[in-house]
């Protein structure tokens, strides 16, 4: 299973009230959803929390696992 690291800037996001109803479980989820490599920061759009809230991701792969950049609710 790939690892998923979520910045300290994305843990950040998930507190604004634009990202609420999203949960760490449902960023973790959409990461290792998407297929492939992700050399560089790359916006995926169109996930959807358990709870129903949109988001985007903003993503790369790094040595340590896909780097979660930020999310941003709709």
């Amino acid at each position: 299973m790939m690892k998923v690291v979520i910045t300290a800037h994305a843990r950040k996001r998930l507190q604004e009230l634009r990202q609420e109803q999203i949960r760490e479980q449902d960023i973790r989820a959409a990461a290792r959803s998407i297929p492939g490599y992700i050399p560089t920061a790359t916006r995926f759009r169109g996930f959807v929390a358990a709870s129903g809230r949109a988001f985007d991701l903003v993503v790369k792969d790094v040595p340590a696992g896909r780097l979660v950049i930020t999310i941003i609710g709709k």
